[in-house]
């Protein structure tokens, strides 16, 4: 029998949910609250003909499925990319990954030695049970180079103090990384082999695919394939409640009206948003819990330049407190396609803040001339080479990763489970600030339940990696890397 399903959100998780549901026979409506845009923080935006990412995004994954949905939906309009990236610190560009003799020589003789020194220390007497960011990178790199490559561009990202940060942050986004593990690969570069993608380092790949006109040409192709198969879109239809009675879903939107009938609801809403949202209401303890998760936002001011100081890096992080901007991209490494004249460049200044503060509110005329002002004094370009700027604010482009808020998850995530049909998936649906391949991951387990009919696949055992591990006696088998049907 058919089913009925409601997703919230256009992004890499509703929309590959989407696609897959579509393509079995599903009846599927999409709401997404953006009048123009698909992809979410995934989308890709333009101005006067350039196109620009919502920071950057690489397609690059373990998981197999993930790889050929990306194939199946844009094949030979994926490009491969070199990976090139720096970190700006003490006024010098260090390249990143590590190349162990630039760092040494960069860093000087006595710092350097300091640096090891350090990280020796810190193998040796190393912090018990790190619980925060600070403690568990110190463990992996000593604190000196801590304190040099990781402190003050992580608080601009966050807006706290390291010691407030989970250590589930740096476990998740430098997993598996360390000072020697970067030496090793700096100074002995393992040849590309079959089978070694599931063996890499995210964190240290040269290389990624990458759609000719940015990560939201994927989305495009992808609503476009959906709806051809049967989904309905709307757009500029932000979801005020959702509402369970008698075992079935309904959605009331901001503009127009109510949709019912849902058999399933997939939300990829920011949780805080969606546990408020949904009727009958959660307990109180829910409530507050979700009320207490926490977002960052970032906004990023696009410059238009001539390509007069051309760099070739897809992104520079700038570890200088002297500065606001926390990163930069250049849109045109990423793809040629992305700046209509080869003459001009195209750059991506990122300002983290929180939505409503002082930068958040600033004018874009403001945002434009300290865009010019701070990439001038790193070095980038002239002022005078930029010839027009664009700004674009990005509200919970990233879940908060604060001493409390596992507790909070947990709890919004077992009171679910009182809410039959009811699937939170992707970045902001589940409070869990990794790669749109696990976000999509999510989805594609989610949208196997349902057509199932039955609870396969526990979406939360989803790794960093887009990689499903199997949770007690119900769950797939893992084989080759892939996911494959199991006894449940």
């Amino acid at each position: 029998m058919k089913k009925r399903i409601a997703i919230i959100g256009a992004g890499p998780a509703g929309l590959t949910a989407a696609y897959l549901l579509a393509k079995d026979g599903q009846s599927v409506t999409v709401f997404e609250k953006d009048p123009q845009y698909v992809g979410g923080i995934s989308r890709t935006e333009s101005y006067k003909g350039f196109h620009f990412d919502i920071g950057g995004h690489r397609f690059f994954s373990k998981s197999k499925e993930v790889e050929d949905f990306w194939t199946e939906i844009l094949g030979d309009e994926m490009l491969e990319r070199p990976r090139s990236s720096r970190i700006y610190y003490n006024h010098k560009f260090f390249s990143y990954p590590l190349v162990a003799f630039e760092a040494l020589n960069k860093l000087g003789i006595i710092e350097s030695g300091l640096c090891v020194l350090s990280y020796l220390k810190a193998k040796v007497f190393p912090i018990k049970n790190p619980t925060n960011f600070e403690d568990w990178v110190t463990n992996q790199f000593g604190k000196r180079l801590f304190n040099i490559f990781f402190k003050t561009y992580t608080e601009k990202v966050w807006g706290i103090p390291c010691k407030e940060i989970s250590a589930d942050w740096a476990a998740q986004r430098i997993k598996g990384l360390s000072l020697s593990s970067a030496i090793w690969n700096a100074l002995f570069k393992p040849s590309k082999k079959a089978g070694d993608k599931d063996k890499v380092i995210k964190t240290l790949i040269d290389s990624f695919r990458y759609p000719k006109q940015g990560p939201g040409m994927m989305w495009e192709v992808c609503a476009e394939k959906a709806k051809a198969n049967g989904m309905t879109l709307e757009m500029n239809c932000g979801v005020q409640q959702i509402a369970l009675k008698d075992g079935k879903w309904s959605v009331q939107t901001n503009h127009k009206g109510n949709f019912g009938d849902f058999d399933y609801v997939l939300s990829s809403a920011p949780m805080r948003e969606l546990v408020a949202s949904v009727v009958p209401a959660f307990p109180q303890p829910v409530l507050h819990a979700a009320s207490s998760l926490g977002y960052r936002d970032f906004l990023t001011v696009v410059l238009i330049c001539r390509d007069e100081d051309a760099f070739s890096d897809n992104w520079i992080y700038i570890h200088d407190p002297s500065v606001k901007v926390g990163r930069v991209q250049n849109f045109k490494s990423w793809s040629p396609y992305m700046v209509p004249d080869p003459a001009m460049a195209c750059y991506g200044l990122e300002y983290f803040c929180f939505e409503g503060d002082g930068l958040w509110a600033s004018s874009d005329e403001t945002l434009i001339a300290l865009g010019k002002k701070e990439i001038e004094k790193i070095g980038l370009t002239k002022g005078s080479a930029v010839v027009d700027g664009y700004v674009v604010r990005q509200p919970k482009a990233y879940p908060v990763y604060d001493q409390d808020y596992k507790e909070h998850v947990e709890n919004i995530r077992q009171a679910i489970k009182a809410y039959p049909g009811l699937y939170l998936v992707g970045r902001n649906g589940m409070h869990k600030y990794n790669n749109q391949d696990h976000s999509m991951m999510t989805a594609m387990l989610a949208a196997q339940n349902i057509i199932a009919g039955k609870e396969v696949y526990d979406l939360w055992e989803v790794n960093e990696d887009a990689e499903y591990h199997e949770g007690g006696n119900r769950g797939e088998e893992k084989v080759a890397g892939r996911m494959v049907p199991g006894k449940v």
